[in-house]
């Protein structure tokens, strides 16, 4: 039995900001922006929140997959920025689109949370406990960035992305590789509230994502290969074998360095950073949806999936779609 990807979908807000947009708040322009990153614009959520893209999400990938919310056993949402501290956002996913005969919860992995999500509903199917599983990424970015840091702020977007997952005797997971590195998880953080009682009063301002650039571009750039290449020879193929590498959207450069590093075309690594920014647990499976529904994805199709991020964690997957 393997755990195969039936429906995809995604939901990314109606506003879109653009560099130059953010060249008329910031000392910054389109050039230095895309240069450095690749990424031309973002969406931004006004009215949207991180629990009505997900909703929006999953109802899409419901029905590509041609499954109702009463089949999902399990619903599984990575994020590092629900609308609530609970209930978790995977439960208001459950309630709004009926999911009543699902477990539902939330995953915290940052930009690795959908991968981190899909392998536990891979543990869940292959274990014989559940057999169809809505799996999402989600974030509202726009409210945990400093928007007066522009070597942070210019990278990020809001959406969330979502995909239905069943047991299948054919196609599906062939190899699965993940892993963190606490001792480095200063290099990419957003302290949470600190302890305000009867004892102790807080007069700590709003905390802001933090992250050391470099050193995140350095793990990235020699952690993704490594996973990757450790996943492709666990699936018994080589990195020729695969059609497409769907990487986290973080930045053009990191994506340029692992396909050097594997050898293998940027053809063969679709893109949606350079229209949605870096959406954190969202990345990889909007981009998996722009590719299912361009039609890029047939059955039998090989992809290499990873996502990485804070934690420091990563994710690596291969399978047949």
């Amino acid at each position: 039995m393997k755990t195969r990807i039936i429906g995809t979908g995604s939901c990314l807000p109606e506003a879109v900001v653009t560099n130059d947009d953010l060249a008329k708040i910031m000392d910054t322009s389109d050039e230095w922006i895309s240069s450095r990153t690749g990424i031309k614009k973002r969406h931004l959520a006004k009215a949207e929140t991180t629990a009505s893209m997900s909703v929006e999400a999953a109802k899409r990938a419901l029905e590509n997959a041609g499954v109702t919310a009463e089949e999902l056993d399990l619903i599984i949402l990575g994020t590092v920025s629900a609308d609530y501290v609970t209930p978790a956002c995977a439960c208001e996913v459950q309630a709004q689109i009926g999911a009543k005969n699902a477990v539902a919860f939330d995953v915290n992995a940052a930009c690795s949370g959908f991968m981190f999500a899909l392998n536990i509903a891979n543990a869940y199917i292959q274990a014989g406990l559940y057999r169809t599983a809505l799996i999402l990424g989600a974030e509202t970015l726009s409210k945990i960035v400093d928007w007066s840091d522009r070597s942070t702020c210019v990278l990020f977007g809001d959406g969330a992305g979502a995909a239905v997952v069943r047991g299948d005797e054919k196609y599906g997971m062939l190899a699965f590789d993940q892993g963190s590195d606490g001792a480095k998880g200063d290099v990419l953080a957003c302290l949470g509230r600190t302890n305000n009682n009867p004892l102790i009063k807080s007069d700590r301002e709003i905390a802001y994502v933090h992250m050391d650039g470099q050193e995140v571009y350095k793990f990235a750039v020699t952690t993704v290969p490594a996973s990757l290449q450790k996943t492709i020879e666990a699936s018994g193929l080589t990195p020729e074998d695969i059609d497409y590498y769907a990487l986290h959207q973080a930045n053009i450069r990191i994506i340029q360095s692992v396909s050097k590093r594997l050898h293998i075309s940027e053809e063969k690594f679709p893109i949606s950073l350079d229209h949605c920014g870096n959406i954190s647990a969202a990345s990889v499976p909007i981009l998996l949806d722009e590719m299912n529904r361009n039609g890029l994805l047939k059955p039998g199709t090989k992809i290499a999936m990873s996502g990485f991020g804070g934690g420091l964690t990563w994710a690596s997957a291969i399978l047949q779609w």
